[in-house]
């Protein structure tokens, strides 16, 4: 062999197998070209040692949702997502590959300025309730304020319309801790979206400090550290 070829073609002469199964392997994370993991059935090979894993199977790979802990003022979150990122307690057992970051489709939008949990999904199922159910999914918010809140505030901020008598979705709000000047609000929202509970805490004359969004659904953050990553397990349903 005188000139490079795929890795797919070189691998399904060696095993022998198809084309398509050789592809499979290697998108599958199988696939060593002298020594080092090589996804990308493309790869152009020449002399190389091509190994495959002892333990490769074929199987479909289905799509994954991703979750991201967004740090504070990150403008572009998307970019945290690759294999460095990974959070190493995440308990999904899913390996990471190369694949897994490609065409991936962002959900439920978080204010700029705000922390918190994000999802970015291959699966067209997830996506499309998140996107379809907006009005029905319950998100929490933690906010923390300058100074002390009053109830008048409390209710000042749960009511349902507008200064122009606009109706707004249902605010839950409760005081979690107060002291040092500062205080520690809990919203639960359904068909929350980016500026309303800045609005409802303006409202109210109170200046946000910071503001972290900890569950979407059912799905908590929890452990989940700023900055990384996890995989959506399978069992878990917003």
């Amino acid at each position: 062999m005188s000139e490079p070829v795929r890795l797919s073609k070189r691998l399904a002469a060696l095993l022998p197998c198809s084309r398509s199964e050789a592809e499979q392997y290697i998108e599958g994370g199988w696939v060593r070209v002298d020594g080092q993991v090589v996804e990308e059935p493309h790869f152009r090979v020449l002399h190389e040692k091509i190994e495959l894993d002892p333990e490769a199977r074929l199987m479909e790979l289905p799509p994954v949702t991703l979750l991201l802990h967004k740090p504070a003022g990150q403008t572009s979150p998307q970019a945290l997502l690759n294999p460095a990122s990974h959070w190493h307690d995440d308990p999904s057992g899913i390996r990471v590959l190369k694949r897994h970051f490609s065409q991936l489709t962002p959900a439920v939008p978080l204010e700029p300025a705000a922390s918190g949990l994000l999802v970015y999904s291959q699966d067209w199922r997830v996506a499309r309730k998140l996107s379809e159910d907006e009005r029905l999914i319950e998100v929490e918010v933690t906010v923390e304020v300058q100074g002390e809140v009053s109830p008048a505030q409390l209710a000042l901020m749960m009511r349902d319309t507008d200064t122009r008598g606009q109706p707004l979705p249902t605010v839950k709000a409760s005081l979690n801790s107060s002291g040092d000047g500062r205080s520690k609000l809990r919203f639960a929202i359904k068909g929350v979206h980016p500026g309303l509970i800045a609005y409802v805490c303006e409202r109210a004359g109170l200046q946000i400090l910071s503001m972290k969004r900890i569950r979407i659904g059912r799905v908590p953050m929890t452990q989940l550290p700023p900055g990384q990553w996890r995989y959506l397990q399978a069992h878990e349903r917003f």
